[in-house]
């Protein structure tokens, strides 16, 4: 039970102030007339006024609240590292048993996990949520056991009571860690692309040896080893060897005595891109179907054309001196013999022999073909006559031979049955709603695939792999109608753009490709193939395990799954002679950037309520009372504040001055000051 004396006015203190003001005015005034009663008239002015403040006399029934302690552990992954989880469990339990033992105080034990994906320790959000379930008036202390690597610093709470970090780990800890500063995302093939890495030791790390060996990997292959300089930024050139994604993992094998080597490897994916395409066009003849190739190609920022039309054959005879001729002579020699390996493909659109080409060049193209090159031939009816490109030494790597017969019927190109799975023509659109053809070249295939039929179901487009290089054959030079809206037209840009890139080898448009597109820790699996069916994948975690993921089909010849990935690294798919390599998780986990323990990056938050920090190495500080404002940490102990919270039961509340003992009072000092006024 407590008391005090409070006061409720009648009137605002303002009002309050003015009639004291007034009151003090009549008693100077009566003071400076002489009269006697000033004085009771004074203290019957004061009676009155203290009325109106509403004295009155407080009783409460108080029970005292407990003290609350918040004991922050932390369960991120950095604290695994050594012998720290003992520490904390240790620490926390001795902790836990000591507040239990004080008397009027809780405690309250928060685990701090890590963060979602890579977000690392975010204790400060634990501590700021912890906060807002516990009165603030009541917290005693805050706790923390940790390394001190907190990645949430800048959402510290404004704390009631100080805190404390009780450090894990040892002053001898020392770790190696792999930094890699900058990876593009994309870079070209075939042109060096410098990488900045750096091998930095940290802690009490030994200095007899400077050198580190560097193990780099390309798409899961066997290392190449280097020795590399610690401590020094490293400018290291890489060539991608293919487009599209590369995965380059960069490693330092563990040293004897570091932390971890969760730190010692990064994981690289660049995507290669080619820097330009360089494409040769030669058009037999001028035809409404020129164009549309020429437009195709020179829409793409990325390809430099080279075109030739051969407006004058050699059989033109028309007397025009050629001297006075402005064509530009075709440089045949120095593109079909010299130069024939800077392009990536090569298109005759409605070309014929004219003796332009000797047979020696085509030949020269045939090997190009073999050694790696695209060559894509659209047919027109020269190709079914004598002169036809077929009866040269091309006829080797094409994949269908004329039978002398041109077809002129409208017809509706179709997606044949093993088209639909076939990357180039797959998922073109309805082809119920394509525009017609009018015109066909009737072909016999010796090799390749029939993607598109034509008239009756007779092959339109064939694609075919030869040696090291790609064929395709398109038997009909009427694509151009879908480009010029024919009955509706079709998707004749996107067609084409497909045909073209995948005959210069675009990883995207393979037919048999397995690969995975990561988001975070899981991984969509794709394969695609022109078999009916495929088997699992077998699917290599960084730890050596393995599972086996069975695939779905989404669409004719895509299958797929999805892959929780359990932790981060590099990933191995493999299904029948199909491979990939993955990448999941960052290249750098923020739990391992920084791995030795410091009370550097908390300190200014423990600062300003004068807390400490201390290593459990040294032992687990006592606990000690200490006023607010006073030095809360000291040498072997830390401070606990004592709130003396209390919950009010019950309250009685007594006026001092009642009304009627009031009009008594103030009644009788005014008489008795009238009184002695009148006796003068």
């Amino acid at each position: 039970m407590t008391g005090s004396i409070v006061f409720d006015p009648l009137l605002p203190w303002p009002a309050l102030a003015a009639l004291a003001a007034l009151t003090a005015l009549a008693v100077g005034l009566a003071l400076w007339r002489g009269l006697s009663g000033w004085g009771l008239r004074l203290l019957a002015g004061a009676v009155v006024l203290a009325a109106l403040a509403g004295p009155s006399y407080r009783q409460e029934d108080r029970a005292p609240l407990s003290d609350i302690v918040l004991l922050l552990e932390d369960e991120s992954a950095s604290q695994g590292l050594s012998d720290r989880t003992a520490q904390t469990k240790t620490a926390a339990d001795a902790l836990a048993r000591e507040i239990a033992a004080r008397e009027n105080t809780e405690l309250r034990r928060i685990r701090v996990p890590d963060g979602a994906g890579d977000d690392g320790t975010q204790l400060m959000t634990a501590l700021a949520n912890a906060l807002a379930e516990e009165p603030r008036a009541r917290v005693a202390g805050i706790i923390a056991l940790s390394d001190g690597r907190v990645h949430d610093i800048d959402r510290a709470p404004e704390l009631p009571a100080p805190l404390h970090l009780l450090l894990t780990g040892h002053k001898t800890d020392w770790d190696r860690r792999l930094i890699v500063r900058n990876a593009p995302a994309f870079a070209i093939i075939g042109e060096s692309v410098t990488l900045t890495l750096r091998v930095e030791d940290s802690g009490a790390a030994p200095q007899d040896d400077r050198m580190a060996p560097l193990d780099i990997s390309v798409d899961g292959s066997a290392p190449e080893r280097f020795q590399v300089p610690i401590g020094r930024d490293i400018d290291l050139p890489l060539t991608l060897p293919h487009g599209g994604r590369n995965v380059i993992r960069f490693s330092v094998p563990a040293a004897e005595g570091e932390l971890t080597d969760r730190n010692n490897s990064a994981l690289i994916q660049m995507n290669g891109v080619r820097d330009r395409l360089r494409v040769l066009l030669v058009s037999g003849e001028p035809h409404a179907g020129g164009r549309t190739w020429r437009n195709l190609l020179k829409s793409d920022s990325s390809v430099d054309l080279v075109h030739f039309t051969i407006l004058r054959p050699p059989e033109k005879q028309d007397g025009v001196p050629v001297e006075e001729l402005s064509l530009i002579a075709f440089p045949t020699r120095e593109l079909f013999m010299e130069k024939i390996h800077d392009f990536d493909l090569i298109i005759f659109d409605r070309y014929k022999r004219r003796g332009i080409l000797p047979a020696l060049y085509l030949d020269n193209v045939a090997e190009y073909v073999r050694g790696g090159g695209a060559v894509l031939v659209a047919a027109g009816p020269d190709f079914a006559n004598a002169a036809s490109i077929y009866r040269s030494p091309l006829a080797p790597v094409l994949p269908a031979r004329p039978s002398a017969r041109v077809i002129e019927e409208r017809y509706r190109p179709t997606v044949s049955d093993l088209g639909k799975r076939h990357p180039v023509t797959a998922d073109l659109g309805d082809g119920a709603t394509w525009g017609s053809w009018l015109r066909q070249i009737e072909v016999e295939p010796t090799s390749g695939e029939v993607v598109m039929t034509g008239y009756e179901g007779r092959p339109l487009l064939i694609l075919d792999r030869v040696g090291e290089g790609r064929v395709a054959l398109l038997a009909s030079d009427h694509a151009w109608l879908w480009s010029r809206g024919y009955e509706g037209g079709g998707p004749q840009l996107e067609l084409l753009r497909r045909l073209a890139h995948w005959m210069m080898k675009e990883p995207e448009l393979e037919e048999e490709a397995l690969w995975a597109e990561p988001t975070g820790q899981t991984m969509r699996i794709i394969r695609r193939t022109l078999g009916d069916t495929v088997g699992p994948v077998t699917v290599t975690r960084p730890d050596g395990g393995t599972d086996q993921v069975p695939l779905r089909e989404v669409s004719p010849g895509r299958y797929e799954a999805t892959y929780q990935g359990p932790e981060i690294g590099l990933y191995r798919l493999v299904e029948g002679e199909q491979s990939a390599v993955i990448g999941l998780g960052p290249a750098a986990p923020k739990e391992f950037e920084q791995t030795i323990a410091t009370g550097e990056v908390m300190q200014p938050v423990i600062a300003p309520l004068r807390g400490g920090i201390k290593s459990l190495e040294d032992g687990l500080p006592r606990l000690r009372d200490v006023r607010e404002g006073r030095p809360a940490a000291g040498r072997g102990w830390i401070g606990l504040t004592p709130r003396g919270a209390y919950e009010t039961r019950d309250l009685r509340q007594t006026p001092l001055l009642p009304a009627w003992l009031v009009l008594i009072l103030a009644s009788a000092l005014i008489l008795a000051g009238w009184l002695r006024e009148g006796r003068r």
